[in-house]
């Protein structure tokens, strides 16, 4: 058995489902054992193509252990969710997507209703500080090497010199789904890419479809996290970012995190993006875990 594997089992998970926008969700949550009065809760959500039978477990069980609920799901289109097309992350469905998470968190029996944090990371990092800012049930939020600007994102992992043809292409798709011909999809995970590198090592179930919508890129470009830091305080915000960030760039990060009033706290480990799911899970997982204890 797999250290990854053997990580997975240490706790109870009960499988739920919510409705939004009718689109099932589906996910689980777990419960800290014997608690006498309702607990808190943190509802974790995973990254671009990422879904919960990767990492989540292996925070969720630090969290759990420590006497906070949690409650994993995968995004409308991904892993065990319906929704399509099938690999398509939109990144304001998934907004609200989050907000209805909390409203259906806020109803199960057992949790505090007013106790309720956050944890995203990297695409979903970026949830986390749009709805932080927009929804003030959100108790405390931890948003983990997050996507700040969609548009610079974009344009980084697009050359200058290939971005006119890319956006052909996506022009092309968006014509040929009206003529009703299936969405483009190219692979999340390139050969040689540390999203390759996450994946051959996290994936020890082999639950992972390495296919990601064209258009996802396009609806990508449409999303200014960074626009509504400004607004998140006073909710508590940990920000973990990673210094060898090329991903979502560290330094768009930092300009994110200047933006937020306090009660803020910023951590830099010294790794790349998907680091944080690998050597760099623990550090990540306990300053995340030390931030709920002191405001949720």
């Amino acid at each position: 058995m797999s250290e990854q594997r053997a990580r997975r089992a240490p706790f109870d998970r009960q499988a739920l489902w919510f409705d939004s926008e009718g689109v099932a969700l589906c996910g689980w949550l777990a419960r800290p054992h014997a608690a006498d009065a309702p607990v808190p809760l943190i509802i974790l959500t995973h990254g671009l193509s990422g879904i919960i039978d990767l990492d989540l477990a292996e925070y969720a069980e630090r969290f759990v252990a420590a006497g906070f609920a949690c409650f994993a799901y995968d995004h409308r289109n991904w892993g065990r969710s319906a929704g399509w097309p099938r690999g398509e992350s939109d990144p304001w469905r998934q907004v609200g997507d989050l907000r209805e998470a909390i409203s259906f968190a806020r109803t199960l029996p057992g949790i505090d209703p007013d106790r309720i944090g956050l944890w995203g990371t990297s695409y979903a990092g970026g949830h986390v500080l749009t709805v932080s800012a927009l929804d003030r049930r959100v108790r405390c939020a931890v948003s983990q090497v997050p996507l700040t600007s969609g548009s610079r994102t974009f344009e980084s992992w697009v050359p200058a010199d290939k971005r006119a043809a890319f956006r052909a292409r996506l022009d092309a798709d968006r014509d040929a789904r009206r003529r009703g011909e299936p969405p483009a999809v190219t692979a999340a995970a390139t050969r040689g890419s540390e999203t390759a590198e996450w994946v051959a090592r996290k994936d020890v179930d082999g639950r992972y479809d390495n296919a990601l919508t064209l258009r996802s890129f396009d609806l990508l470009r449409t999303y200014e996290p960074a626009s509504f830091c400004a607004a998140i305080a006073p909710t508590p915000l940990l920000m973990i970012v990673a210094r060898h960030d090329t991903t979502t760039p560290t330094a768009w990060q930092h300009e994110a995190f200047a933006a937020i009033g306090e009660p803020k706290q910023l951590l830099e480990l010294d790794c790349r993006h998907y680091d944080v799911y690998m050597d760099h899970l623990d550090a990540a997982a306990d300053a995340a875990l030390a931030w709920y204890r002191a405001h949720l």
